[in-house]
């Protein structure tokens, strides 16, 4: 489980692909790495990895984490698109006592958009996505939704996509300030919405047959 709040930018030192599986490389700042463990989870670009392999040494200033990513979750997200050099979103998983400052997010990644039009102007950003037709039913003005692992809140919404209007600080925290027009973004819905939309329809799904 996590939070949405961008901790900070980690750097891609590796991408290599074998036998289907995508072995992700990470270096980042040691003072995210403390009391890390194999198993352990962190979001990347919002989603959910587990660290197989880390090198932390106590006088570096960085550390290096290792992922190993499969077929279906490089087919659902962006980090098939990673080569080094690239910037992360990196995020570790909550625990108790965390300030809980976005909304609950799993790491489960359901598609990606991509950036049709950005924006930037003197203090902030205006980012246009559109994304495949289901997913926008998931997606409500005003609402929560998870772009690159960041906790963000749905500006205007139309039949293709929505707007995300962004702060400094996001910008700052996060790579999204450096998307560039057909760049793609991971997404998750609200799990909220997500839970409540379904259960509606299957319910309407029911009572349409039972007046048949």
């Amino acid at each position: 489980m996590f939070t949405g709040i961008v901790q900070t930018q980690a750097t891609v030192i590796s991408a290599n692909h074998r036998d289907g599986v995508l072995r992700l490389g990470i270096s980042v700042g040691t003072e995210y790495l403390n009391h890390l463990d194999i198993g352990a989870s962190i979001a990347i670009n919002g989603c959910c990895l587990t660290v197989v392999e880390y090198e932390l040494n106590r006088h570096d200033v960085v550390g290096q984490v290792y992922f190993d990513v499969i077929d279906e979750t490089l087919r659902l997200t962006n980090l098939s698109e990673l080569s080094r050099g690239a910037q992360v979103n990196y995020e570790r998983s909550v625990t108790f006592g965390t300030e809980l400052g976005g909304h609950i997010v799993s790491g489960h990644i359901h598609c990606t958009a991509q950036a049709q039009h950005v924006v930037y102007e003197e203090d902030n950003c205006k980012i246009y996505l559109t994304l495949p037709s289901q997913w926008l039913k998931f997606i409500l003005y005003k609402g929560f939704i998870c772009v690159n692992g960041a906790s963000l809140t749905v500006g205007e919404i139309d039949e293709h996509g929505f707007w995300l209007h962004l702060i400094p600080e996001t910008l700052n925290i996060t790579n999204i300030g450096r998307l560039r027009e057909r760049d793609l973004v991971n997404i998750e819905v609200d799990q909220q919405t997500y839970t409540i939309v379904n259960t509606v329809e299957n319910y309407l799904r029911k009572q349409s047959r039972l007046n048949d």
